[in-house]
């Protein structure tokens, strides 16, 4: 999977190396190049010299295809705006941004931004909140590599039948819970806003699957 940082202080250096030694894709951007100093020797992500509210240089930190983008600079402002732009403008689902002040951090939680304040703040809280978990794999068979899986479905899935999302990720779904209701679906079956999903997947697509139903799903043409 691919991450973006903005700022490469000692917490976003240590959260890029972190996620750079987990094997993932990481790009890292920073107003100021000496920065870059701070990552280790054997860093193998991307370094960007800009603005991480900047279209061009979030762009160049591959924004498009990143999974999840944290906000990490030293300034509240710099990081809100970094954070709404990567949320409203690239439709990034997965943005947390640090927040100084615990007033502007309750305003942008219910702006739907999670927000990590400095007095709590660990770069293991951030990666919680950027890595998909496990917290939402509900059964596992180790022998057979199979998980079932309980996820939220993004609103833009309304609509679409269920066995688009079977057919592109793999998947299958068991059943449905739609207004604290239980739905087994069938070939017909489309999701509806608010649905949550329990489905079958082989642990090595599990990741793909949950990033799909969290994103606007590839419509047919």
């Amino acid at each position: 999977m691919h991450f973006v940082i903005m700022g490469a202080g000692r917490v976003g250096s240590s959260l890029a190396s972190q996620l750079d030694q987990m094997g993932h894709s990481v790009a890292v951007i920073d107003r100021d190049s000496d920065a870059f100093r701070r990552l280790p020797a054997n860093f193998n992500g991307r370094r960007v010299t800009g603005l991480g509210f900047d279209r061009d240089s979030l762009r160049q930190a591959g924004i498009e295809e990143a999974y999840a983008f944290a906000a990490v600079s030293n300034g509240d402002n710099s990081n809100i705006i970094a954070a709404r732009v990567v949320r409203e403008t690239f439709g990034v689902e997965r943005v947390v941004a640090r927040i100084y002040d615990p007033q502007r951090a309750v305003l942008y939680q219910r702006l739907g931004i999670p927000t990590v304040g400095t007095v709590k703040y660990t770069t293991s809280e951030m990666l919680q909140r950027m890595i998909p978990s496990e917290s939402d794999v509900i059964f596992n068979d180790a022998p057979s590599d199979m998980q079932i899986v309980h996820e939220e479905v993004n609103e833009e899935w309304t609509g679409i039948r269920i066995t688009e999302f079977e057919r592109e990720f793999g998947t299958k779904v068991a059943f449905l819970r739609r207004l604290s209701e239980g739905v087994i679906p069938d070939e017909l079956t489309v999701f509806q806003e608010g649905d949550e999903v329990f489905f079958a997947v082989h642990e090595s697509a599990r990741v793909a699957a949950v990033r799909g139903l969290q994103r606007t799903p590839q419509k047919e043409d």
